[in-house]
């Protein structure tokens, strides 16, 4: 298949509107059709993303130890280092399989709103536990922060894609819970177990998941009509993906499609950077065409429960 791209800046910048409607029409056929897009044109200054590229590749080349000081404190604690045979994400959708061959680093949101409820305090604001490296927190905030207004700013292209008003999705999204995670897939020197993938086959929970995969590097696959689908990784350009939570708002008129991080013997090391955007805790999340397929989720308990499906 031919990969679909989609260029944000010149969307931005159009002004005529039947030129407008083509760019909101290419863009909702692409998430109806495919759910995942590459995204030119996305405006993220490129000091920014190397910055952190440095500070989480310096992070995973640490010895254990070292990376196990910033381990979760206890189990179902969201942030932190989670080491090999930590997670199985096939097991969000029912499959049993053995632990995926990736470790990470997770980090959650960098302001906590005052009102914030105790169920929040408790899960998705609680405190990203720093590793000691210098200049670490400074890269991996101001990325946070650059991905922020870029998930932002999809929104709107979603919104007007959606034939709704520009800002449609702002009340949603002003104090969102997304989480921040760096991944490095170790090589795969001996052959994976049976159903062992790098990361096993899933749908994302939230609204979209704006990536940062390693440039010219392969293994990231959608499920296209039964067959697993490369999905490109050109310099300069993010993997933009649709998930669960905006599938029930358009009332899977929009697709989370599933896909997987690929093992095979032999493959080198790769790293990459997924931030999962994901509306305020208590926004309410309802399909917008005021159908009943699916009931109203509030989307913080949406997502504790989708993360707590996956530990192994």
């Amino acid at each position: 298949m031919s990969f679909p791209t989609f260029d944000l800046a010149s969307f931005e910048a159009v002004q005529r509107p039947d030129e407008r409607r083509e760019g909101a029409e290419g863009l909702d056929r692409i998430c109806r059709e495919t759910g995942f897009l590459v995204l030119t044109g996305h405006g993220v200054p490129p000091d920014i993303t190397v910055r952190v590229w440095s500070a989480t590749a310096e992070f995973f080349a640490q010895t254990d130890a070292r990376k196990q000081a910033v381990a979760p404190p206890y189990r179902g604690y969201p942030y932190g280092y989670l080491g090999p045979d930590a997670e199985a994400l096939a097991k969000s959708k029912g499959q049993d399989t053995p632990p995926d061959l990736k470790e990470s680093f997770n980090g959650g949101p960098l302001v906590v709103p005052p009102d914030a409820s105790q169920a929040a305090l408790d899960f998705c604001y609680q405190p990203t536990i720093w590793p000691d490296l210098p200049g670490f927190r400074a890269a991996w905030e101001a990325y946070y922060e650059a991905m922020e207004d870029l998930a932002a700013r999809i929104m709107r292209a979603f919104a007007v894609a959606l034939q709704l008003p520009q800002d449609h999705f702002d009340p949603f999204i002003a104090h969102p819970i997304s989480a921040l995670r760096a991944l490095h897939y170790p090589a795969t020197v001996h052959t994976p177990l049976d159903r062992q993938q790098r990361a096993g086959a899933h749908t994302d929970y939230g609204s979209l998941t704006i990536l940062l995969p390693q440039p010219d590097t392969q293994g990231l696959q959608v499920q296209q009509n039964g067959a697993w689908v490369d999905v490109p990784t050109p310099q300069g350009a993010f993997v933009i993906n649709i998930g669960d939570l905006m599938a029930r708002w358009t009332a899977d008129r929009w697709v989370s499609t599933l896909h997987r991080v690929v093992a095979k013997p032999g493959q080198p090391a790769r790293q990459s950077l997924a931030f999962f955007h994901q509306p305020d805790w208590d926004a309410e999340i309802v399909p917008l065409d005021g159908s009943d397929t699916y009931p109203p989720v509030r989307s913080g308990p949406y997502l504790m429960q989708k993360f707590q499906a996956t530990g192994t």
